[in-house]
């Protein structure tokens, strides 16, 4: 490795969930940055990879993107994997032709191999006529988007910010009527997603450690959310590394300022490994 992964931007704006608490995350010495042979790479998407946008669909692929991912999935022998709330579907919507191993909708869904079509699914669909209480509440305000991936489901407000708090009581008040749901809420940017209880993004990624080629390495994880702190907290377990974007995450070991210094992280990471 080079002095030069170490130098990326990785300053703070915002601490996570405003905890003015947490400690400054400070950059990953690149020497502990373990050689690519040995590491697993775990990247979230959406405000990690890729830029947020106002609506889910209008995220895209910058250029070159592609082009450090299949080289990073070659340097690792296959050992990389997106880990997100979206579908495995959505996933692969949004990178076609390019297809990649993955942890889906927060650990319901779960991609070992791209050459099988077959997946293993962690969770069964939502309840619809919870799904269908849930997304009445998407008629609280118009730019409410409501987004149904099946094993959960999402409120976008990020058009109608105003909207937050009606939101949050709308979906309190449907878990006191219904106290035995096996649901979960998770808060994000600009989004109320609700899941159900009992896996999540670390779940999947303990399992996924388990698998080749990801058994044995390394892990090296980059998120940005709330929904991304539980993989965080595991990463000590495994040896592993974490990075937070955009945020100072309480138990990382760096950050970036955002998106765009992940994709130039990951570019110098895959150029230095060649070199």
């Amino acid at each position: 490795m080079t002095p030069e992964l170490a130098a990326m931007p990785m300053r703070d704006e915002r601490a996570m969930r405003d905890n003015e608490d947490a400690p400054d995350a400070v950059p990953v010495p690149h020497e502990l940055v373990p050689h690519l042979g040995e590491t697993a790479i775990l990247l979230d998407i959406d405000g990690t990879l890729l830029d947020l946008m106002p609506t889910p669909r209008e995220v895209w692929v910058p250029p070159g993107l592609s082009v450090t991912l299949k080289g990073l999935v070659e340097r690792t022998s296959g050992a990389l994997a997106l880990v997100s709330g979206r579908s495995l579907n959505d996933i692969d919507l949004i990178f076609a032709p390019d297809v990649y191993r993955a942890v889906a909708g927060h650990g319901a869904e779960m991609r070992l191999s791209v050459d099988n079509e077959a997946d293993d699914v962690h969770a069964p669909p939502m309840d619809k006529e919870l799904k269908r209480r849930l997304a009445a509440i998407a008629k609280l305000s118009p730019g409410i988007l409501l987004e149904d991936k099946g094993y959960s489901l999402a409120l976008h407000y990020r058009l109608a910010p105003h909207a937050e708090k009606a939101i949050y009581e709308s979906v309190s008040l449907i878990r006191a009527d219904l106290p035995n749901a096996p649901i979960e809420v998770l808060p994000g940017k600009f989004v109320c997603e609700i899941k159900h209880s009992g896996f999540t993004k670390a779940s999947g990624v303990r399992e996924l450690m388990k698998h080749e080629p990801f058994r044995g390495r390394r892990p090296l994880f980059i998120g940005d959310d709330v929904t991304d702190e539980t993989v965080f907290a595991i990463m000590p377990d495994m040896n592993g590394l974490a990075f937070s974007v955009g945020r100072r995450a309480i138990g990382v070991n760096g950050h970036f300022d955002a998106p765009a210094d992940v994709r130039a992280f990951l570019a110098r990471l895959l150029d230095t490994s060649g070199a």
